[in-house]
Formats: C-alpha cells, sequence, structure tokens
C-alpha cells in the first residue's frame, strides 16, 4: 500500500470534499487552482490509500459510494472549519484583534509608551492592550507575554527582536544645585552627590568616553533608587547629579529645570553609549 504523511493525506481529503461539493472535477480544479488531471490523481491516490472506492464516474456524471458519503459526511466539517480559520488569520493581518500583552521597564512605559496608547487603540479599536510595567526582565514563553520592550543592545538569542529607538545617558543637575560649584571634567564628580537609577546598574563607579578618551570616576550617592522618576524628583529638588536615561530628564533639560552637564563626554553605561 502506497504510504502518504499526515499532511498530504489532509490535503487529498480536502480535496475530496471540494470535488463532491463542486459535482464535478473540472469544478473542484478551478476553484482550486488545479488542474483536473492532478486533482484526479489526488483523489485516485486517496481511495488507494484507503483501499475504498469513494466515487462512480462516468465520461458524463459522478456519484458518490456509500464509503464515499460516510467519509464526505466526516470529512466535510473539519474542511469548513479549518477554511473559517485560515480566513480568520487573514483578516487578522487586515484588521488585529484580540489580547496583547506588553510589558515595558515603568519609567519608559510611564513616559514614552502611555502617550501613544490613545492612538494606538483608536487605530486598532478590536486590540485588548494588557501594558504590564515591570523593572526586570520577564520570560516571554513562561510569563505569557506577546511583546516585551527592553533596554538593551544584546536580546536573548531566542527572541525575535527589533531596534525601535536609541536611548542615551545624561548627566545633569539643577541650576540652583549648580551655584557656586564646578563640573567642567569628569574628575569633578568626585565631589558631588551622585545620584543614579538602579541598584548597582552603575554602582559607584561612572565612566565617560571623549575621542578615544575614557575617565572613570569613583563617585558617591546618598541614595540609589530603582525608579528613573523618584531620581530625576531628587534631582528636581537640588539633591546632587544624577545620571538617567535621556527619556526620563530631556523634558525637564528643555524647559531649563534640569542642566545638561559635561556635553563632550559621552557617558557609558552597562549597555555602552547607548541602547
Amino acid at each position: 500500500m502506497e504510504t502518504i504523511n499526515p499532511v498530504d493525506r489532509l490535503g487529498d481529503l480536502a480535496i475530496f470534499v471540494h470535488v463532491v461539493e463542486a459535482r464535478s472535477f473540472s469544478a473542484a480544479a478551478r476553484a482550486l487552482g488545479l488542474t483536473k488531471s492532478a486533482v484526479s490523481k489526488r483523489i485516485n491516490r486517496l481511495e488507494r490509500q484507503l483501499d475504498l472506492r469513494l466515487l462512480q464516474r462516468t465520461t458524463r456524471a459522478m456519484s458518490l459510494t456509500e464509503a464515499g458519503r460516510l467519509l464526505f459526511a466526516e470529512a466535510a466539517p473539519g474542511v469548513a472549519q479549518l477554511a473559517a480559520s485560515s480566513r480568520q488569520a487573514a483578516g487578522l493581518l487586515e484588521a488585529p484583534r484580540g489580547k496583547l500583552r506588553v510589558s515595558a521597564s515603568v519609567t519608559f512605559g510611564k513616559l514614552c509608551l502611555a502617550p501613544l496608547l490613545p492612538e494606538f487603540l483608536a487605530a486598532y479599536p478590536e486590540i485588548e492592550l494588557q501594558l504590564t510595567l515591570l523593572d526586570r526582565m520577564v520570560d516571554l514563553v513562561e510569563e505569557g507575554y506577546d511583546v516585551a520592550i527592553r533596554l538593551t543592545r544584546t536580546p536573548p538569542p531566542q527572541v525575535v527582536a527589533k531596534p525601535l529607538m536609541p536611548v542615551r545617558y545624561r548627566l545633569c543637575a539643577t541650576v540652583d544645585y549648580l551655584q557656586g560649584r564646578k563640573i567642567e571634567t569628569p574628575a569633578d564628580l568626585a565631589g558631588h552627590n551622585c545620584l543614579h537609577y538602579g541598584l548597582g546598574e552603575f554602582g559607584n563607579e561612572w565612566r565617560f568616553q571623549r575621542a578615544g578618551e575614557e575617565a572613570r570616576i569613583r563617585v558617591a550617592s546618598k541614595v540609589t533608587v530603582n525608579n528613573s522618576e523618584v531620581v530625576r524628583d531628587l534631582l528636581l529638588a537640588d539633591l546632587g547629579v544624577g545620571l538617567l536615561w535621556n527619556y526620563a530628564v530631556d523634558r525637564e533639560i528643555a524647559a531649563g529645570r534640569l542642566q545638561a552637564l559635561l556635553p563632550a563626554w559621552t557617558p557609558v553605561g552597562p549597555f555602552g553609549q547607548t541602547a
């Protein structure tokens, strides 16, 4: 007996259902984009595999055998469901729908993603968005997320990753804090209260680069916080010099509430100059 793999068997069954519904080999072939001879070969193969005669056919007519009627009754609903599922899946490309679970860091989510949500939801009204803000890496598979937005230059090898936007570090402080204080080189930071995001992201050594030159400065901080917005608020309270991602402080710098420092030097963090 001829051996057919399960995928080909399903294809042969689908062609059989189309032939019966069209009441014609020629009509089924046109609907499926096949030749009449190809359809006939697939039906013959299915009959050989099952060792059953499914169709009685002459030059003028075609009819089902009893085995053919039983097989059609069982196979037709499955083929119809498969076609409906394919149409539904294709429709997702035109109009995305369903639940979309997204994870992002807290500050990035609040400052960068949240302002985009009204426009996104208006453009895709059939999407049910679940946005979870966490300052930790998530496991997409184990925790059931569809998308994770993270700051990294080296995403895990098992995920499909796409860069969205560059980010940079900003060294800044308020004008009031800087009154009477000089910060002209990275070495000047050694005498200041140096605030940054994270529990160990920068540690007590800050690195800067300029035209191939690197400076490593030992700094001290009276407080370490794992939230960029809290660090930004401490800076706005004139409590020190801060090293933060640009999206956390760019608005304050543009508004004059914070002043960018050492523009000739590029801060370098665990992800390099940018992420």
